[in-house]
């Protein structure tokens, strides 16, 4: 079983971390950045009930009241296909916390069906939302297919 804990003091940072570094969006990112991103957010891990190992890990910028932004969801290998990617997000979505806000937003090369059953889609009104990109993360892009 998977037990989810906002408990800050559970999260596994290093292993976070190693997750963080070698995904797709922060390919080689630095660990102290991985440790100010979750100082700053309302974080969520997944933990295995047996040993207690994190197996998961999500998290969300908000002011609680109109904006949520997901972030860095990430589910270890081991346990992927059984919906906990999924169950991560929905724990945000259906917390009391976060009951008020009017949008939550995310971003996903690769993982649209995971969150489409969960209502997100393309921005309804693209036209109006803009973004400024770091340089790095602007070349990044453009060297991405």
């Amino acid at each position: 079983m998977i037990e989810l804990s906002d408990d800050p003091s559970r999260l596994d940072v290093a292993r976070i971390h190693g997750w963080l570094a070698s995904s797709y969006w922060t390919p080689g990112i630095a660990r102290e950045k991985v440790e100010r991103q979750i100082a700053g957010s309302h974080c969520l891990g997944a933990y295995r009930t047996e040993d207690g190992q994190q197996v998961g890990f999500a998290r969300a910028i908000s002011d609680r009241a109109s904006f949520a932004w997901l972030a860095d969801v990430w589910v270890d290998a081991e346990a992927r296909g059984q919906g906990l990617g999924r169950r991560l997000v929905s724990w945000f979505l259906d917390h009391p916390e976060y009951a008020d806000v009017r949008r939550f937003a995310l971003a996903t090369w690769d993982a649209h069906g995971v969150y489409a059953p969960l209502g997100f889609a393309a921005p309804s009104r693209p036209d109006r939302l803009m973004e400024r990109l770091s340089p790095t993360l602007k070349q990044m892009l453009e060297d991405t297919p």
